[in-house]
């Protein structure tokens, strides 16, 4: 009798969603646009749990570079320090993280242009 092999990537994919639905609203909504921004950002990113967070990375062994997460009511994206980031004007800093309690249109937009960037 064939056995099949388990979809890993279906599964950590599964793994990332169910670990977004948990969280309290608004971060539910947050977390899935997050996610649905990250992913067509970079439509050959593969999502999994990394520390317990959604992670992103090219491949399922390869280092995560974008990663949220929910801590005590307060929600971060950030960058590891595998990701390509550039440092801002007049400055030798170079951004890695930011804090949500809401997203727009327009902060989907950096989002997406920072997850290109990240993966370049």
């Amino acid at each position: 009798m064939p056995t099949t092999k388990p979809d890993k990537a279906q599964q950590d994919l599964e793994a990332v969603l169910a670990k977004i639905a948990e969280w309290p609203e608004p971060f539910t909504t947050i977390g899935t646009r997050l996610h649905d921004t990250i992913v067509n950002a970079g439509p050959k990113l593969k999502p999994r749990i990394w520390y317990g967070m959604p992670g992103y990375a090219t491949a399922r062994s390869a280092p995560v570079m974008v990663f949220f997460r929910l801590d005590d009511g307060v929600m971060s994206l950030g960058l590891s320090e595998k990701a390509t980031v550039e440092r801002e004007v007049d400055s030798t800093l170079r951004p890695s993280a930011w804090f949500l309690d809401e997203v727009d249109d327009r902060t989907l937009a950096k989002v997406a242009e920072t997850v290109r960037i990240a993966f370049s």
